[in-house]
């Protein structure tokens, strides 16, 4: 019985260090959405929730990767962790310095989608998201976007 509670203790702690919020140094932006943050000494990729960037090929693709760079890149940031995605990425919500969101203000500057198939009830995202539509602001300056699974499912 000892030997259970033990396992079960290790692996409580073991899934519960893998979930936890960290900081760390950007290190690199690989794209809008995904960027790469010192942790333990080794660069950890982040795809940040809730929100999907225009792919680094598509129309606006290189605005945002230059927004997020211009917001997050070498900057100390926290990392409120979500688990990992299909690719093994940290899913998280990147907290700058200052306490600003990068996930919310990437959408609020208007370079990216409020990812609704991954964050469906998210009203801050979808709020921010018909703010900058209506503003007309980065990639809703296009009369007509395609949203990037619309233009990864065409390639």
């Amino acid at each position: 019985m000892v030997i259970v509670w033990a396992a079960l203790l290790h692996i409580f702690l073991v899934s519960a260090a893998v979930a936890a919020d960290f900081s760390g140094p950007v290190v690199s932006i690989l794209d809008g959405d995904t960027l790469e943050v010192l942790h333990n000494q080794r660069p950890e990729r982040i795809r940040l929730s809730g929100i999907d960037c225009p792919e680094k090929r598509q129309a606006y693709g290189q605005k945002a990767k230059h927004a997020a760079s211009d917001l997050a890149f070498g900057k100390e940031v926290t990392i409120q962790t979500h688990g990992k995605d299909k690719y093994t990425r940290t899913i998280g919500d990147v907290l700058l310095p200052d306490g600003m969101n990068l996930n919310q203000e990437l959408v609020k500057q208007g370079w990216c989608w409020w990812y609704r198939k991954y964050a469906p009830g998210d009203t801050v995202l979808e709020g921010l998201e018909r703010d900058a539509r209506e503003a007309r602001k980065g990639l809703w300056q296009d009369p007509n976007p395609v949203p990037p699974w619309e233009w990864r499912k065409r390639r």
